[in-house]
């Protein structure tokens, strides 16, 4: 099944009537409502979808910031979108994909069949001079049928003892994992023996990067296929999009949901700062 869709081939499943259920979810950590610039413009027929409310829920602190919606809810939110079997979803956003492999991974995890990413997201829609529309869209209640997620995550718990046997990739900027910044989180650095790998080196203007050289990526951090890798980022959105990045160049990533934000909100865990895996470690 095909991961990625480009415009062209969007607008000839379109043309040709395909069931084709659009997804705009727009989001982004210092603009998390997205909704206004989804009004503003966005793909005909798109619906929009918020990624804090319905593809993420509210929990304990030690959570994290992001974690993943009941399965209960999730499925509402997917009818509600006007999802039904058998529909192709294609999901976008407009920076670099990452929320909408957020949506690609809960809705592939779950059961849906045919998600795929809309590479390059609104902008190489709107480059390849297709038109948008304006104002909200309000399908009819589609009929999906979610499964409870199983498998694919680890835990807190797993994440401390992954790089004992496999690659732990943390894909936030560089600063973050070195502890120099964190405007997120309440404490600075990164899981000790996680391996940086930012998700900005996994596109390659504005779309994702080749097969070959994703492989590459993932090699040159350890991740070549010989060992388990999981990913890790602040909340758990940016680990989805390396999900799928390490899809396209035939790596199987683990996700963990909690990633940094649970991790420094848990008591008792140890922080790594530095530019290496081991770092400098020291208490939370």
């Amino acid at each position: 099944m095909a991961l990625l869709i480009s415009p062209a081939d969007l607008s000839a499943l379109l043309d040709e009537g395909a069931p084709v259920r659009l997804l705009d979810v727009r989001w982004r950590l210092d603009r998390p409502e997205g909704r206004p610039d989804y009004v503003a413009g966005h793909l005909p027929g798109a619906v929009y979808v918020d990624l804090e409310r319905e593809l993420s829920r509210r929990g304990e602190p030690e959570e994290g910031r992001h974690p993943l919606p009941e399965t209960a809810d999730l499925q509402r939110a997917a009818r509600r979108w006007g999802i039904s079997r058998g529909d192709v979803v294609v999901v976008y956003d407009d920076i670099d994909s990452v929320a909408a492999a957020r949506a690609w991974w809960l809705l592939t995890r779950s059961g849906v069949a045919d998600v795929r990413v809309l590479d390059g997201g609104l902008r190489a829609w709107t480059d390849a001079g297709r038109a948008l529309e304006t104002g909200d869209v309000l399908p009819a209640a589609g009929d999906i049928a979610l499964d409870a997620i199983d498998g694919g995550t680890i835990d807190i718990e797993e994440a401390a003892r992954w790089s004992s046997h496999g690659v732990l990739l943390d894909v936030r900027a560089a600063e973050r994992y070195r502890g120099e910044s964190e405007p997120m989180d309440p404490v600075a650095g990164h899981i000790p023996g996680a391996v940086n790998l930012p998700t900005t080196a996994l596109i390659d203007r504005g779309r994702f990067a080749e097969p070959a050289r994703l492989r590459a990526l993932f090699a040159a951090a350890g991740a070549d296929g010989t060992v388990p890798v999981a990913a890790s980022c602040g909340s758990g959105i940016a680990a989805s999009h390396a999900v799928l990045a390490g899809e396209l160049a035939g790596i199987e990533v683990t996700l963990f949901p909690g990633s940094w934000s649970a991790w420094s909100r848990t008591p008792g865990r140890l922080v790594a700062t530095g530019p290496t895996p081991e770092g400098v470690v020291r208490p939370a």
